[in-house]
């Protein structure tokens, strides 16, 4: 394989010519790419005086049977702009390099095997679904949020606790308004129980208030649990 210098509406000297093939050297080029089919370098000059910090330009095109790698600089003479373009050239075909010797030394592991090499990793039934883990009685449990759910249970995606001020129903609304919910839960100042307003048609609203059952009370010990504003 030989490389192809030309030049596009310049003339290029012989000096810089054996200066590309000094530079770019295929010896370690097709060791870093065994299948190289084709090396360009095109050189150009841009004729425009405000640019002649980089009036000239270098254009490196690497053809193989992967992607084609292309490298390009600008200088204010050729041979700093093919210097440039040769750093970014070999840049890439280190990185393309590492990453075929990545892929083949890589082995794909078996869905049996995840678990034992992935720490945490979940054990996937024949349909793909993760299994949840067994307790010694049999039934499965899974662990959502602060809540253990043994068998099929609800479903909770997010858990909030929030400090809430006892407020008068217009306040409520108010805050409903402020935050643009079309709901809001808060402590009523007059009842001291939880109520909800929630916007129903239009300019319409709608409250439920929620009340103790005292029986319910002293039958059951109260339980535990957090207040959640809007």
């Amino acid at each position: 394989m030989d490389i192809v210098v030309k030049g596009r509406k310049t003339e290029v000297p012989e000096r810089f010519r054996k200066h590309v093939a000094e530079k770019l050297k295929l010896e370690k080029i097709q060791k870093l790419d065994g299948k190289v089919i084709s090396l360009d370098v095109e050189v150009s000059k841009e004729p425009n005086p405000r640019q002649a910090d980089r009036c000239d330009r270098v254009e490196i095109t690497l053809r193989s049977r992967g992607p084609v790698i292309r490298a390009e600089a600008s200088a204010n003479d050729p041979y700093a702009a093919l210097d440039l373009a040769a750093e970014k050239l070999d840049a890439r075909l280190r990185k393309q390099h590492d990453k075929r010797h990545t892929r083949r030394g890589a082995r794909r592991l078996t869905a049996a095997e995840v678990p034992d090499h992935v720490p945490g990793a979940a054990t996937l039934n024949g349909n793909g679904h993760a299994v949840p883990d067994e307790q010694p009685d049999g039934v499965p449990t899974k662990k959502i949020g602060s809540l253990e759910v043994k068998g099929e249970g609800p479903l909770i995606v997010r858990e909030k606790t929030h400090v809430a001020s006892p407020m008068s129903l217009d306040q409520a609304l108010y805050e409903m308004e402020l935050v643009g919910h079309d709901f809001y839960l808060f402590v009523d100042s007059e009842t001291k129980e939880p109520s909800v307003v929630y916007r129903r048609h239009a300019y319409d609203y709608g409250v439920i208030h929620l009340s103790t059952d005292p029986m319910v009370t002293q039958a059951q010990p109260p339980a535990a649990g957090g207040t959640l504003g809007g």
